[in-house]
């Protein structure tokens, strides 16, 4: 039995939850998410509690078991709470600002990057070496910061480029110290 799949998730009193057959849609203060399911899982809900099992115990139905449990687990907290995730910008020179809609980095090349988030994420830059994304599907979220963090990643010898909150750099020494 999966560890993870077993466990019953809570349903907050402020989500609601509705369970069609191969269709789960979770409606919060935030928004809702919709999810199809596979036929290996079946979903039930109990007061407020939202239990996942699988059809058989085949490889297929126990590898998508604790899956599907973390996806609805995630769609009830996202519509509920939201998701954040928070990047650093480290160099000289290297600074990010909101201009309308658009995120406008300048990051050591000789042209500004201009970003475009999905309607469903919300960007926001408290100061220039900081940039907040957040919304309520964790995958988008995760997905829109990693694009994010694709335009200067941190290189290992000075540590510049943009970076998780918390993420550690191994730091190189370079060619001169070898002697």
């Amino acid at each position: 039995m999966s560890r993870i799949g077993k466990m019953p998730i809570p349903l907050s009193d402020q989500a609601k939850i509705e369970i069609s057959d191969l269709n789960v849609k979770v409606t919060g203060p935030k928004g809702f998410l919709e999810q199809r399911l596979t036929d290996q899982v079946i979903v039930t809900q109990e007061g407020d509690l939202v239990t996942v099992k699988r059809v058989d115990d085949s490889k297929k139905a126990k590898s998508q078991h604790g899956l599907y449990r973390m996806l609805i687990s995630n769609m009830i907290e996202g519509v509920t709470k939201g998701f954040t995730t928070k990047l650093e910008i480290a160099g000289v020179g290297y600074r990010a600002e909101l201009k309308n809609d658009l995120l406008a980095l300048t990051l050591g090349y000789s042209h500004m990057i201009y970003f475009k988030a999905p309607d469903e994420i919300k960007i926001e830059v408290p100061d220039q070496v900081t940039v907040l994304v957040s919304g309520i599907d964790k995958a988008l979220v995760g997905q829109v910061a990693a694009k994010i963090r694709s335009f200067r990643k941190p290189e290992p010898y000075r540590g510049k480029g943009i970076k998780y909150s918390g993420e550690v750099i191994r730091r190189k020494e370079g060619k001169a110290a070898g002697k």
